[in-house]
């Protein structure tokens, strides 16, 4: 057999008995969002103030979402971020589209010309939309968003803690640095 088949032979059986792994933990279903998203007053610059690491965020400052409307009901959505603060700011465009039936709350963003899909859920925003919760279906990624990128300790340990109702373990989030004197703080990036 050559060894590209074999390799591939490998690979397909091994993500076979990966997919089939258990954590003993009975799986749980898809997050879905119940909130009602006014979609123009959600428009706007969001700081992400934490998020679950990931290898697209990770180690990033100075972070946030922009977020514009577009008469054909898209949205763009311009990630903004610095790799440190003393580096110019960098930016990452997709666009998205609200998933119909959804209040609003579900989108679905294409980056790189629509390469890369994710998937977005606003599980819950302020009454005065100055922050908001974001998660995902599988619950391995989590945002807290401001309208401010600075927020008292008390008031994001509160949201934090939201996220246990989501089923997800909020130990798991991380601050993101905002302003140079948070870099090496304890609970940030």
């Amino acid at each position: 057999m050559p060894t590209m088949r074999r390799f591939a032979v490998l690979l397909g059986c091994l993500l076979v008995l990966t997919g089939c792994a258990s954590t003993g933990e009975p799986p749980m279903t898809p997050l879905q969002s119940r909130a009602n998203v006014d979609l123009p007053r959600y428009m706007g610059r969001w700081w992400v103030i934490a998020n679950i690491p990931y290898f697209a965020e990770k180690g990033k400052v100075a972070t946030a979402d922009v977020y514009t409307l577009r008469p054909d009901g898209h949205i763009d959505n311009v990630y903004v971020y610095r790799k440190a603060f003393d580096k110019p700011e960098k930016q990452m465009s997709g666009v998205a589209r609200v998933v119909p039936g959804t209040n609003d709350a579900q989108w679905r963003i294409g980056f790189f010309g629509g390469l890369v899909k994710a998937d977005y859920l606003v599980l819950e925003v302020a009454s005065d939309y100055s922050w908001a919760l974001i998660g995902h279906p599988k619950r391995n990624l989590a945002w807290i968003f401001s309208r401010e990128p600075r927020m008292e300790a008390a008031k994001y340990e509160q949201l934090r803690a939201k996220f246990a109702a989501y089923g997800y373990d909020p130990a798991r989030l991380q601050r993101v640095p905002q302003f140079p004197d948070q870099v090496g703080q304890p609970g940030f990036q």
